[in-house]
């Protein structure tokens, strides 16, 4: 028993609706029109008039698709009188009656070629390889060969040109229709069903066209039951996750629609009229091109996961947002796809389509320059990141800790804890600076010692300093330097430059308050002390220099000296090589210092 929920019955309705509506309106303008009554002008308006009737011929003759599907209209309506008109014959009115059914008869049964793309403009498709005037509409199939139908621009009189079967493709239609047989399957519709009629055409076509929805329907129903049972076969004995059940889920409806168009298909091929199998064509190809449309859309989301989510960790805001943008644009393109391919078989000039879009686009573009400014230059943040969502980093004049990086703007949290936000636009022409991506801190001081200090002094305390570089396991000894840099206006100048081995920020502050401490022992040690600066004027009892300390430190260096191991330049590599990293830190007593 068929069971289609509610909402797929309504939602499938729609679409099978939508697709019929769609078959009917693409198909030419006098597919179902009505005869014209003739215009009715005045005298002072005869000229016009007969120009307007001249470039549009009441039975709809003008144009190649006009006529063959006038026709067509006409004798499933079993008008043959009219339909008779659309052939260039001049027997008499019944045995061109005759002639007009008997080539209904051989157009239903064994015409070949796709209808929809025959020409709709008067002068017809010149580059055919067929003279100016004539129009082939397909082959005709038999077994004492195959027959070009043919339809030739006839003009007589005064009369506007019309396109007309030709006079000798309707030599050949007894042959063919002898070949092909007789209207079989009239003998068995019921006399009632084919002598009444709605709307101008015989019941027995309505009652094909109600019996055609429901068959496509059960054989859709089989198709997708028989398919789903095949999936659940194929994947016995194996976890299917929830959302492998949700996808399953989601792509039952595309598959059925996908289905439905098949019973079309089959019900365009098995038409007794060759209307109506154009109609059931149309339908089947209008429901195919949305079935695979709906289908591709409920693939884009899964997809884009697996490809941009669901591999990669600790994903991103920024990522995500790429990932939202990628899909819509995927799905905005899918659907144009979906709408240019219904176009197409509509026999829409594509090229005023195509057109049109671009001038569109055009004025999109310049209306949202600065939209799309942002957009890019958020999609360039994102994948190229220079910065990362938590990075502390500085964008021109602000600095600040990235808490999100969007489609139009990143935030920032600033030192005084506001946030500002930056257009992707201007942010991706900065320069920006990224502190979390350093691997180690630079350590840069100037220090300056009192005149007073005499040159042993200095050189005790720079070589003190250097010992206490190379000692410290977290500066890098490779890069460390201490340099008497000169004279200052306050005093004697030292250059201390280093980098410490932590990335860390506040890692760093405590490495470089211990270090800056230890220098403050090394200067004090030295017996001299920092210079204050020279604008400041001070009154105190000038103790004058410590003369045991000063003592102590120039027999140091004179003893260096008399032993030939004075540390400058610098020390020798086995006197570092001896030292390195020997410097307890923290120190003792610290409470990050570990005991032995």
């Amino acid at each position: 028993m068929i069971n289609f929920k509610a909402g797929n019955i309504t939602s499938k309705t729609l679409i099978i609706l939508l697709a019929i509506f769609l078959a009917l309106s693409f198909l030419p303008d006098n597919a179902f029109a009505q005869k014209l009554p003739p215009l009715s002008v005045s005298k002072e308006n005869s000229a016009p008039a007969k120009q307007e009737v001249a470039l549009d011929d009441p039975l709809g003759r003008s144009t190649p698709q006009g006529t063959l599907l006038g026709f067509i209209r006409d004798v499933d309506r079993e008008d043959y009188e009219r339909a008779a008109e659309y052939l260039d014959t001049r027997q008499p009115p019944k045995r061109a009656q005759q002639l007009a059914s008997q080539l209904s008869s051989v157009l239903n049964h064994g015409l070949s070629g796709y209808l929809p793309k025959l020409s709709n403009k008067p002068e017809g498709n010149l580059e055919d390889g067929l003279r100016p005037n004539q129009e082939k509409i397909g082959v005709v199939k038999t077994f004492s060969g195959n027959y070009d139908i043919i339809l030739e621009r006839v003009q007589r009189g005064d009369d506007p040109p019309v396109w007309l079967f030709s006079a000798n493709t309707l030599k050949f239609v007894p042959e063919m229709y002898r070949d092909l047989g007789h209207d079989r399957v009239k003998q068995y519709i019921p006399k009632a069903l084919r002598s009444y009629k709605l709307f101008e055409y015989p019941a027995w076509r309505w009652v094909g066209l109600v019996l055609v929805i429901p068959l496509s329907f059960l054989i859709a129903w089989f198709i997708t039951r028989v398919l789903f049972a095949s999936f659940r076969f194929a994947f016995r004995g194996r976890t299917v996750t929830t959302q492998n059940k949700e996808l399953i889920h989601s792509i039952k409806g595309p598959i059925r629609i996908l289905a439905l168009s098949l019973g079309f298909y089959g019900a365009s091929f098995f038409s007794y009229s060759l209307l109506a199998r154009l109609f059931w064509l149309r339908v089947g190809e209008t429901l195919l091109i949305v079935g695979l449309t709906w289908l591709c859309l409920r693939l884009i989301d899964p997809v884009v996961e697996k490809l941009l989510i669901l591999r990669q960790p600790g994903v991103s805001s920024g990522k995500i947002a790429i990932a939202r943008l990628l899909r819509k644009i995927i799905k905005v393109f899918v659907i144009i796809t979906g709408a240019i391919f219904i176009f197409y078989v509509a026999g829409i000039n594509l090229t005023a389509v195509a057109t049109g879009l671009g001038i569109g686009g055009i004025a999109v573009a310049f209306a949202a320059q600065k939209t799309l400014e942002n957009l890019f230059g958020g999609v360039m943040l994102i994948w190229d990141q220079p910065v990362r969502v938590g990075d502390f980093c500085r964008a021109g004049d602000y600095q600040g800790t990235v808490e999100d990086i969007g489609l139009r703007s990143t935030r920032l949290r600033t030192l005084s804890r506001t946030v500002v936000s930056i257009p992707n636009g201007q942010l991706a022409t900065m320069s920006l600076e990224n502190y979390n991506m350093r691997d180690k801190n630079l350590f840069r001081h100037n220090i300056q010692l009192r005149y007073e200090t005499s040159s042993d002094q200095l050189q005790f305390l720079i070589a003190g300093i250097r010992r206490l570089l190379y000692e410290h396991p977290k500066v890098e000894t490779s890069g460390a330097r201490v340099r008497f840099t000169g004279f200052k206006n306050s005093g004697l100048e030292l250059e201390i430059f280093a980098y410490i081995l932590e990335a860390e920020h506040p890692v760093f502050l405590a490495i470089q308050e211990d270090l800056l401490l230890r220098f403050m022992n090394l200067v004090e040690q030295s017996g001299t002390s920092f210079s204050f600066p020279s604008q400041t004027t001070y009154i105190a009892r000038d103790v004058g220099l410590n003369k045991e300390k000063t003592g102590k430190a120039v027999e140091k260096v004179d003893t260096w000296r008399k032993q030939g191991v004075l540390p400058f330049p610098d020390y020798t590599p086995d006197d570092i090589a001896e030292f390195e990293n020997k410097l307890v830190y923290p120190e003792s007593g610290s409470v990050f210092h570990k005991k032995a």
